[in-house]
């Protein structure tokens, strides 16, 4: 069983992105079969909610919103979008769960062949451990590394043991920073590995020195053309 809710976020200026949503849930729930009512326990079956929220800080209640979900889907930080930015850095930086970027374009396929962006860091190792329902079931994994990338932690030969604990194969391959940007190497060799779904963790420097210098993370979110899950 599963729950499904979404929820709009705006202020009173924008009551017609609401009208929009609210189209828009009640289409795919009807094409998928979804009942549209609350979760209530020892109900077998999938349901689907739908919120609106009214607030002068709409990435802020988003991020409270989100403590209470399994996992936070949000759209491209793409163009001018702002609002779409700064619920997405809200909810990385302030909702402790994990959150999955959509791309652009929507994939034919999410999770068979899952990349794993590994530093060794506490961000990428909770990358990891809230991706394992997706990793018991993909076709394939594989752990990029990279000695521009790497942090103090474990290194990712031991990733592919802890892997192996859970009973789960990963093969490893690193990869080499392009044109200077280690995001721009570690998107590459995703890419060489038809990967369509990406692991990794957000801003394991501050979200200040990353937007002044660049980073991975920033990389990742403005240039990544497959699904990224992120935890912080």
């Amino acid at each position: 069983m599963w729950h499904a809710h979404l929820a709009v976020l705006h202020t009173a200026a924008n009551r017609d992105r609401e009208e929009t949503f609210r189209d828009l849930f009640e289409r795919l729930t009807a094409e998928q079969g979804l009942a549209v009512a609350e979760a209530r326990p020892g109900v077998d079956e999938a349901t689907a909610s739908f919120a609106t929220v009214i607030s002068r800080e709409p990435d802020v209640v988003v991020a409270h919103q989100a403590r209470l979900a399994d996992l936070i889907v949000v759209p491209h930080p793409a163009g001018d979008e702002s609002s779409s930015s700064d619920a997405l850095h809200a909810v990385l930086f302030d909702s402790a769960k994990p959150v999955l970027i959509a791309p652009q374009t929507a994939p034919s396929t999410i999770g068979n062949h899952v990349c794993i962006g590994w530093n060794g860091t506490a961000e990428s190792a909770s990358a990891v451990m809230t991706a394992m329902p997706w990793l018991k079931r993909a076709q394939s994994i594989r752990i990029l590394w990279s000695e521009d990338y790497q942090r103090r932690g474990p290194l990712a030969a031991d990733l592919a043991q802890y892997l192996a604990a859970h009973h789960l194969s990963a093969d490893r391959a690193a990869f080499r920073s392009m044109n200077n940007a280690v995001g721009a190497g570690l998107l590459s060799a995703a890419n060489e590995f038809a990967c369509d779904l990406l692991v990794m963790g957000a801003y394991s420097h501050s979200r200040l020195r990353q937007s002044i210098l660049g980073g991975v993370t920033r990389h990742a979110l403005e240039h990544a053309a497959v699904p990224l899950m992120m935890h912080r």
